[in-house]
């Protein structure tokens, strides 16, 4: 076992272990560490803990020191450097008519590298810009392509839930998402009410996933044919997943057809997964099926925020 503490940077999730020497850290201090990019002003997350040695990726390193009031004013004035850094690119992006959106500017704390996050539709020859760049800021420049998932999460703002992004306030990574989540959480399928600011579908849609096939696998699916406790055959007119319930059609002793609810306990048949239903809910729904298909993909192409 290796005693750690976790760290967090302003532009990663990404959760770093250091060794916490004999320092007295604990959750929301400010520390000054080693990392593949040079000495970086970090939070701490995660207070001194024990974790096995397989957990360890990498080499652990020492934090270098708690981060004193003059490690703050530096780190302050880093950020004032990068507005300003910020306005004279967009300006240098104008002048060599370059088809890219800047997002975000960062200094490392050590100043030996200026890096300029953007995103664009494809491939973007910014040579030019680094050189001119290079020149302006007498400084290592890096200029990184980044997705639109990165851009909401480096940006941050509010989901359709009224709370932070997922993102920016604690995925470390992203999850993998599929429309197939979204349709056996019984959720429709307009994109407008499954993707998120970033236009990607919802990271959210992962967290009950395994919670919705658990109880899905228990239900019969609409139109199956099943024998309720009081002896009827009918058929399965809905199912209501969060609630075990299920509406059926049933002829009674009246030879009249009527709609019961019952709970599944009630309820005898082959239990087996739900079937999506793709087709019939997008025609239900007049969903465009390359826009669906347009949420699911993975656009992180490029380099991510590491």
């Amino acid at each position: 076992m290796v005693e750690v503490i976790g760290v967090r940077f302003r532009t990663n999730g990404k959760i770093y272990y250091f060794n916490p020497e004999n320092y007295d850290v604990h959750s929301g201090d400010h520390v000054i560490v080693e990392t593949i990019r040079g000495v970086e002003y970090g939070q701490v997350v995660l207070e001194r803990r024990q974790i096995g040695e397989q957990d360890i990726v990498a080499t652990l390193k020492p934090i270098i020191r708690v981060a004193t009031p003059e490690d703050d004013r530096h780190q302050q004035r880093n950020k004032e450097r990068c507005k300003d850094a910020f306005d004279i690119c967009l300006k240098k992006i104008e002048k060599h008519n370059l088809h890219m959106k800047l997002i975000d500017v960062e200094y490392t704390f050590d100043n030996n590298k200026l890096l300029f996050y953007f995103s664009a539709d494809g491939r973007v020859d910014f040579r030019e810009l680094v050189r001119d760049l290079a020149n302006e800021f007498k400084t290592r420049i890096e200029l990184r392509q980044i997705g639109v998932r990165d851009e909401a999460k480096l940006l941050g703002g509010l989901g359709i839930c009224g709370r932070s992004l997922c993102c920016y306030s604690y995925l470390s990574e992203f999850a993998s998402v599929s429309i197939k989540m979204a349709k056996e959480q019984n959720l429709s399928l307009n994109p407008s009410k499954i993707s998120g600011v970033c236009g990607r579908l919802m990271c959210c849609l992962k967290n009950e996933q395994e919670t919705y096939e658990y109880l899905n696998s228990k239900l019969p699916n609409v139109g199956d044919i099943v024998k309720t406790v009081d002896g009827f055959i009918g058929e399965v007119q809905s199912v209501s997943v969060l609630r075990q319930k299920v509406k059926v059609i049933i002829t009674n002793e009246e030879d009249e057809k009527e709609a019961v609810e019952y709970n599944i306990d009630d309820l005898s048949f082959t239990p087996h997964r739900r079937k999506g239903g793709k087709n019939k809910r997008i025609q239900e729904e007049d969903v465009d099926m390359k826009e669906l298909e347009s949420l699911e993909r993975d656009d992180d192409k490029h380099s991510k925020l590491d």
